[in-house]
């Protein structure tokens, strides 16, 4: 920090979104912000998800400290990893920076929250180089999790397929941008290396994967004639225009009964904003780290789903907003690393409201990510599209 300047405060609020719900930044990141000249305010149970006592935290540094929930959000700036209810917003002062996974793009009535609060929201999800690639991701826990719960329901719903007798098993993949491309490689190992080995050893045959962007998605005929073999059908995708299906329901009725969707997007339906948002596979349920895995007459349907949206066609779905918190130790050392020297940044700048769009690259990411910037610009989707990758 430039002498002189004011010591900034942190503050570390634990996350209630649900029981399943494990995770919490790292010991080493937050040791890492306070040796950035910053006092953190940690609160109390930070880390218990995951097996970690407050001293862990506070034994790093004397400038962290334990407080409530309250006092976590009054810091000049709050990190977290899923933005916080919007009746929580009232605990963050006017004028303090919040970082979080805050996806502007599809949450029009969050940022009119934000914006009403007074909040200089950073959205992790938003920071990005100078060539577009997000600095803040878990690419590979998304496709992965994702993937691996759905040859988890395979198992059950296709009794076949630990079976020596079967052909392939048939994957199609709908995406073929980062998160698409580790999906490949997720379903070509039946969702996890130790499934694939035991399977191999068996005798059992492999999986074929197939992967399709725009210029097929869009051509119905050939897309029914795919989704009839397919076995697992995974969301990877990056619409230009959320409003649309690109699998109206429908089409759902082409897959064989035993198939097993995998949505890695979780777009929500969103029908009544300015902007209006569909599951990119229609009339499918929307899953957390509590509940990820619905057969076809799970409550969801019902329960979750807007009355306007078509549900009559249906297969076995795993869908969590969360992927990479399904294991949350592993995925909270890459956000803490990526995170890391960002934060060191923000504090360098006194918060948002220091940015500089000219700055250094992390510093111009960071910028890019600001609120303020994305209103200034128009609400421009940033390098991807839409709805790009939602499963944090």
């Amino acid at each position: 920090m430039d002498g002189g300047a004011q010591v900034m405060s942190v503050g570390f609020p634990r996350m209630h979104k649900e029981a399943g719900e494990r995770r919490d930044y790292l010991p080493d990141l937050v040791a890492t912000v306070a040796a950035a000249g910053a006092d953190v305010v940690i609160e109390q149970g930070f880390g218990s998800g995951m097996g970690l006592a407050e001293d862990d935290y506070t034994s790093r540094s004397s400038r962290i400290r334990v407080g409530t929930n309250e006092e976590a959000f009054a810091q000049d700036i709050v990190v977290t990893l899923r933005c916080p209810e919007t009746d929580e917003f009232h605990k963050i002062r006017p004028g303090t920076t919040l970082v979080a996974m805050l996806h502007f793009s599809t949450r029009p009535a969050r940022i009119e929250a934000l914006v009403a609060a007074g909040i200089e929201a950073v959205s992790l999800d938003g920071i990005i180089d100078d060539t577009g690639r997000r600095l803040v991701v878990n690419a590979p826990a998304v496709a992965w999790n994702g993937v691996e719960a759905a040859f988890d329901v395979l198992e059950v719903t296709w009794p076949k397929l630990r079976s020596a007798s079967r052909g392939p098993v048939q994957g199609l993949v709908l995406g073929i941008g980062t998160i698409g491309r580790h999906a490949v490689e997720a379903v070509s190992n039946f969702g996890s290396r130790a499934r694939r080995n035991a399977y191999l050893t068996a005798g059992f045959s492999g999986v074929v994967v197939r992967a399709v962007g725009r210029n097929v998605t869009g051509d119905e005929p050939t897309m029914r004639e795919l989704l009839a073999s397919t076995d697992v059908l995974v969301d990877a995708s990056q619409r230009d225009d959320p409003s649309r299906p690109l699998v109206p329901n429908p089409w759902i009725a082409a897959l064989p009964a035993h198939a097993v969707i995998a949505d890695l997007v979780v777009d929500p339906y969103l029908l009544d904003a300015a902007l209006p948002t569909v599951r990119s596979v229609e009339g499918i349920p929307r899953g957390n780290l509590d509940h990820y895995a619905f057969a076809p007459d799970d409550p969801a349907w019902s329960d979750t789903i807007p009355d306007e949206i078509p549900t009559e066609h249906r297969r076995h779905v795993v869908s969590c907003y969360s992927w990479p918190g399904v294991r949350p130790h592993p995925c909270m050392e890459l956000y803490g690393a990526q995170l890391a020297s960002l934060l060191v940044v923000m504090i360098d700048r006194e918060g948002a409201t220091g940015l500089r769009a000219d700055g250094p690259l992390e510093e111009r990411a960071l910028h890019r990510a600001w609120l303020r910037t994305w209103l200034r610009t128009g609400g421009a989707p940033h390098h991807g599209g839409r709805g790009a990758l939602l499963a944090t």
